[in-house]
């Protein structure tokens, strides 16, 4: 069952957890919505991940789950960030699924 999230000048459509229904709708406006609703304040640390994230899934179509994501940002970011740790701080324990969210993608297939 879709609902709506209404930011300042977007009423955009999401599923029973969040996520967008429709990938086109996301900006940066919508992203911050996405994290007032998940109690995460933006960072620029955020906005690394994130842009990382978008950019796997612009070249696969796929929405990385954790294991892949710690190996994306280590190599794309490097070793000090590409760490679960790190990853969870900023996006919390499911931080997976919350960075993807954040990012306007889809939930990861293989995330409980």
């Amino acid at each position: 069952m879709a609902s709506f999230l209404q930011c300042k000048t977007k009423h955009v459509a999401v599923d029973g957890e969040g996520y967008l229904k429709n990938l086109g709708d996301w900006d940066e406006e919508i992203a911050f919505c996405l994290a007032e609703t998940s109690n995460i304040k933006m960072t620029d640390a955020h906005w690394e991940v994130i842009r990382v994230v978008r950019e796997f899934y612009s070249d696969h179509q796929l929405s990385p789950p954790m294991r892949a994501m710690v190996k994306l940002v280590q190599r794309e970011l490097g070793s000090d960030k590409g760490r679960s740790a790190y990853l969870m701080k900023l996006f919390g324990g499911s931080a997976a699924k919350t960075a993807n969210k954040l990012a306007g993608l889809p939930r990861p297939s293989n995330c409980i």
